[in-house]
Protein backbone atom coordinates (compact mmCIF):
# COMPACT_ATOMS: atom_id res chain seq x y z
CA UNK A 1 0.00 0.00 0.00
CA UNK A 2 1.32 3.44 -1.11
CA UNK A 3 1.00 6.32 1.58
CA UNK A 4 1.39 10.27 1.02
CA UNK A 5 4.58 10.45 2.10
CA UNK A 6 5.51 8.28 -0.25
CA UNK A 7 3.83 10.06 -3.14
CA UNK A 8 5.43 13.26 -1.34
CA UNK A 9 9.25 11.86 -2.20
CA UNK A 10 8.77 11.23 -5.66
CA UNK A 11 9.68 13.29 -8.42
CA UNK A 12 7.03 13.92 -11.05
CA UNK A 13 9.12 15.55 -13.41
CA UNK A 14 7.50 14.54 -16.60
CA UNK A 15 10.31 12.92 -20.09
CA UNK A 16 9.99 16.78 -21.32
CA UNK A 17 11.66 18.57 -18.29
CA UNK A 18 15.44 19.88 -19.09
CA UNK A 19 17.31 19.29 -16.00
CA UNK A 20 19.23 23.03 -14.89
CA UNK A 21 22.49 23.47 -16.60
CA UNK A 22 25.23 24.54 -14.49
CA UNK A 23 26.78 27.98 -14.34
CA UNK A 24 30.19 28.09 -16.43
CA UNK A 25 33.02 30.81 -16.45
CA UNK A 26 32.02 31.73 -19.91
CA UNK A 27 29.55 34.58 -20.80
CA UNK A 28 25.74 33.51 -20.77
CA UNK A 29 23.97 33.05 -24.24
CA UNK A 30 23.44 37.29 -24.94
CA UNK A 31 26.02 38.23 -22.31
CA UNK A 32 28.28 39.30 -24.63
CA UNK A 33 26.26 41.66 -26.45
CA UNK A 34 25.31 43.65 -23.33
CA UNK A 35 29.18 43.61 -22.65
CA UNK A 36 29.56 44.46 -25.63
CA UNK A 37 26.77 47.59 -25.65
CA UNK A 38 27.47 48.97 -22.55
CA UNK A 39 31.56 48.87 -23.81
CA UNK A 40 30.49 51.08 -26.12
CA UNK A 41 28.26 53.59 -24.06
CA UNK A 42 30.96 54.03 -22.52
CA UNK A 43 33.43 54.74 -24.99
CA UNK A 44 31.02 57.14 -26.25
CA UNK A 45 30.00 58.93 -23.36
CA UNK A 46 33.72 58.94 -22.02
CA UNK A 47 35.11 60.56 -24.97
CA UNK A 48 32.05 62.96 -25.50
CA UNK A 49 32.64 64.32 -21.23
CA UNK A 50 36.60 64.50 -21.77
CA UNK A 51 36.13 66.51 -25.11
CA UNK A 52 34.04 68.83 -23.12
CA UNK A 53 35.93 68.94 -19.91
CA UNK A 54 39.09 69.57 -22.07
CA UNK A 55 37.08 72.99 -23.79
CA UNK A 56 36.42 74.28 -20.47
CA UNK A 57 39.71 74.06 -19.34
CA UNK A 58 41.58 74.70 -22.37
CA UNK A 59 39.29 76.81 -24.55
CA UNK A 60 37.04 78.71 -22.15
CA UNK A 61 39.04 78.50 -19.69
CA UNK A 62 37.98 78.02 -15.92
CA UNK A 63 37.38 81.89 -15.09
CA UNK A 64 35.35 82.04 -18.65
CA UNK A 65 33.32 78.80 -17.56
CA UNK A 66 33.40 80.40 -13.54
CA UNK A 67 31.90 83.50 -15.51
CA UNK A 68 29.46 81.91 -17.75
CA UNK A 69 28.24 79.69 -14.44
CA UNK A 70 27.93 82.95 -12.13
CA UNK A 71 25.47 84.96 -14.89
CA UNK A 72 23.36 81.27 -14.90
CA UNK A 73 23.13 81.96 -11.00
CA UNK A 74 25.17 78.53 -10.33
CA UNK A 75 26.39 78.92 -6.25
CA UNK A 76 30.28 79.17 -6.27
CA UNK A 77 30.44 79.76 -9.79
CA UNK A 78 34.79 79.21 -9.19
CA UNK A 79 34.76 76.20 -7.30
CA UNK A 80 32.08 74.76 -9.91
CA UNK A 81 33.30 75.56 -12.79
CA UNK A 82 36.77 73.33 -11.70
CA UNK A 83 34.55 70.71 -9.86
CA UNK A 84 32.46 69.92 -13.14
CA UNK A 85 35.67 70.47 -15.65
CA UNK A 86 37.40 67.80 -13.65
CA UNK A 87 34.40 65.33 -13.33
CA UNK A 88 34.12 65.68 -17.04
CA UNK A 89 37.58 64.92 -17.76
CA UNK A 90 38.56 62.84 -15.18
CA UNK A 91 34.70 60.80 -15.48
CA UNK A 92 35.13 60.94 -19.07
CA UNK A 93 38.68 58.44 -18.54
CA UNK A 94 37.40 56.22 -16.37
CA UNK A 95 34.13 55.56 -18.21
CA UNK A 96 36.65 54.09 -20.84
CA UNK A 97 38.20 51.99 -18.68
CA UNK A 98 35.34 51.07 -16.47
CA UNK A 99 36.86 52.10 -13.21
CA UNK A 100 34.48 53.34 -10.62
CA UNK A 101 31.53 53.11 -13.13
CA UNK A 102 28.31 53.44 -10.70
CA UNK A 103 29.95 56.26 -9.27
CA UNK A 104 30.91 57.87 -12.08
CA UNK A 105 27.81 57.63 -14.13
CA UNK A 106 25.66 58.84 -10.69
CA UNK A 107 28.13 61.89 -10.87
CA UNK A 108 27.93 62.82 -14.27
CA UNK A 109 23.92 62.48 -14.40
CA UNK A 110 23.57 64.40 -11.60
CA UNK A 111 25.81 66.84 -13.00
CA UNK A 112 24.24 66.76 -16.54
CA UNK A 113 20.21 66.92 -14.57
CA UNK A 114 21.63 70.43 -13.14
CA UNK A 115 22.72 71.91 -15.99
CA UNK A 116 19.17 70.31 -17.81
CA UNK A 117 17.37 71.99 -15.48
CA UNK A 118 19.42 75.31 -14.44
CA UNK A 119 20.52 76.51 -17.85
CA UNK A 120 18.80 74.19 -20.94
CA UNK A 121 15.19 73.43 -19.57
CA UNK A 122 14.18 77.32 -20.92
CA UNK A 123 15.69 77.27 -23.91
CA UNK A 124 12.71 73.91 -25.31
CA UNK A 125 13.90 70.83 -25.75
CA UNK A 126 16.23 71.24 -29.64
CA UNK A 127 19.99 71.51 -28.80
CA UNK A 128 20.67 73.34 -31.48
CA UNK A 129 18.09 76.54 -29.87
CA UNK A 130 20.47 75.99 -26.47
CA UNK A 131 17.46 73.28 -25.41
CA UNK A 132 18.00 70.08 -22.69
CA UNK A 133 18.03 67.58 -25.73
CA UNK A 134 21.52 66.82 -25.55
CA UNK A 135 22.74 67.39 -21.97
CA UNK A 136 19.13 64.74 -21.12
CA UNK A 137 20.40 62.35 -23.72
CA UNK A 138 24.12 62.65 -21.37
CA UNK A 139 22.01 62.12 -18.19
CA UNK A 140 19.72 58.97 -19.40
CA UNK A 141 23.31 57.76 -20.88
CA UNK A 142 24.93 58.06 -17.69
CA UNK A 143 22.04 56.91 -15.25
CA UNK A 144 22.09 53.62 -17.65
CA UNK A 145 25.78 52.83 -17.07
CA UNK A 146 24.56 53.59 -13.14
CA UNK A 147 22.38 51.17 -13.27
CA UNK A 148 23.36 48.88 -15.58
CA UNK A 149 26.90 48.38 -14.78
CA UNK A 150 29.80 48.42 -16.77
CA UNK A 151 29.90 45.03 -18.19
CA UNK A 152 32.37 42.25 -17.96
CA UNK A 153 35.21 44.25 -20.25
CA UNK A 154 35.58 46.74 -17.80
CA UNK A 155 38.16 47.07 -14.88
CA UNK A 156 35.47 47.02 -12.82
CA UNK A 157 34.34 43.43 -13.70
CA UNK A 158 38.36 42.35 -13.61
CA UNK A 159 38.51 43.73 -9.68
CA UNK A 160 35.03 41.89 -9.00
CA UNK A 161 36.20 38.49 -10.49
CA UNK A 162 39.60 38.65 -8.75
CA UNK A 163 37.66 39.65 -5.21
CA UNK A 164 35.66 36.63 -5.47
CA UNK A 165 38.25 33.97 -5.92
Amino acid sequence: MTTLSDHQHTDHRDATTVPPVPASPAAPRGQTGIDAGLLLLRLALGVVFIAHGLQKFLVDSIPGVASGFAGMGIPAPEVAAVVVAGLEVVGGLLLIVGLGTRIVGALLAVTMAVAMVLVHLPAGFYAADGGFEYVMLLALASLALTLAGPGRLAIDALIRRRRTR
